[in-house]
């Protein structure tokens, strides 16, 4: 799992790069409060190598939670910013900054 983000000077956002290794998994999303923690509008496309991947604009200059569903699972970002508490969930999301 991996984040990468690319600033762009010209416009007050970030490309997000969202990647996922899960080779057995049919479905991958990233969900946060950037898309309303909608799995459909985070959905992330299967390469060859069974890693999903996935690239957003995001606002600059915020912090999101967030976290992948995998298959139906929730699965926190090892590599995220930061981890809260969330007390809707009952578990900790990663934290995105920006």
């Amino acid at each position: 799992m991996s984040i990468k983000k690319q600033f762009i000077k010209t416009k007050p956002v970030c490309k997000v790069t969202f990647s996922v290794e899960a080779k057995e998994a049919t479905t991958a999303s990233v969900v946060g409060d950037f898309n309303n923690w909608n799995s459909a509008e985070g959905e992330l496309s299967k390469l060859k190598n069974g890693t999903f991947k996935g690239v957003f604009e995001l606002p600059k200059d915020t912090t999101y939670e967030f976290k992948y569903l995998i298959d139906g699972v929730y699965v926190n970002e090892p590599e995220a910013d930061y981890f809260i508490w969330n007390e809707f969930a009952g578990a900790e999301n990663s934290v995105l900054e920006i």
